[in-house]
């Protein structure tokens, strides 16, 4: 039964670029939205509270609702960061909710794309994180971040379409229509390139990666060439998660349309297309956790 002191969920799904917010009846119909600006917690704690609350504000005034019902609301947070130190912990102590959990984005992704089944995700942005459930059992991989992980992500596909210009450049590989556009897109050609990375980002990488697409649609040699070592990454990152019987994946993310073909077709033929977003998955878990005071969807395994 939930506990009498909720009167409302809230929903959070907070990423690098922007976090978005719900504020829920009892029964999980979504009441109002809002979205502000990054909620990435390990980048700036301060401002990532900042801009969750704000998001949640502007979802509250949608649903012709007071602040003054925070301390009634039960609160689940997907968002990028979640999994690395202890800026979770910290971020909760300075919310307002009654029952507070903050989780990664990808496990508010799965159980929006899949509700309570079980199955594995890979949300595939700027960059990347594949998460499976079977029971209570959640298994991650990646959200290392871009060095080190983002699998497949738009700005490690971005990073490796730079590295093709170069290598083009060099004679290395075939100059195609793909690397001539990257090098003049740089007014000093390589040498641009290579004062570019010095202080580039992953959202700076990642709009390279629009481009890689376009010139992959067109059937360029070099984008099919990253692309399809792209797709053999998030293979074997399926194959990782898929070991014990998970029998159904959804791809997620604004590079997800592009993967299927690429894929491997054991994998291919497990994909399902994603029931809801991710901020509705945040929701279904909030009532989760004012039903039982737990969102009961485990605790995701590295």
């Amino acid at each position: 039964m939930m506990t009498k002191s909720i009167r409302f969920l809230i929903g959070v799904d907070g990423g690098g670029t922007s976090c978005r917010a719900a504020v829920a009846s009892p029964d999980g119909t979504i009441l109002g939205r809002g979205e502000a600006g990054s909620s990435n917690i390990t980048t700036n704690l301060d401002s990532a509270a900042q801009n969750i609350l704000s998001a949640i504000r502007i979802a509250l005034e949608t649903a012709g609702l007071d602040e003054a019902v925070l301390p009634q609301c039960a609160a689940v947070l997907g968002l990028a960061g979640a999994n690395v130190g202890d800026f979770a912990k910290r971020l909760a102590e300075r919310l307002p909710f009654a029952l507070t959990e903050i989780e990664s984005d990808a496990t508010i992704a799965l159980q929006g794309a899949l509700e309570d089944d079980d199955g594995a995700i890979a949300i595939l942005g700027t960059g990347s994180a594949f998460l499976s459930r079977r029971g209570a059992t959640l298994r991650l991989i990646g959200g290392w971040g871009f060095q080190v992980s983002d699998l497949g992500g738009g700005a490690r596909l971005g990073r490796d379409a730079l590295e093709a210009a170069i290598l083009a450049h060099d004679g290395v590989v075939e100059n195609t229509t793909l690397t001539s556009e990257l090098l003049g897109a740089f007014e000093r050609g390589p040498d641009g390139i290579v004062l570019f990375v010095q202080t580039a980002k992953p959202a700076d990488y990642g709009k390279f990666a629009p481009m890689v697409l376009r010139h992959l649609e067109a059937g360029d040699g070099n984008a099919t060439r990253l692309f399809s070592a792209a797709a053999k990454t998030v293979d074997a990152a399926f194959d990782a998660l898929c070991t014990d019987g998970v029998d159904r994946i959804a791809l997620l993310g604004g590079l997800a349309k592009f993967y299927p073909h690429y894929l491997a077709d054991r994998h291919r033929q497990r994909l399902v297309p994603a029931r809801n977003d991710a901020l509705t998955g945040a929701v279904q878990l909030a009532a989760k956790l004012a039903q039982h005071g737990a969102h009961g969807a485990g605790r995701a395994k590295r």
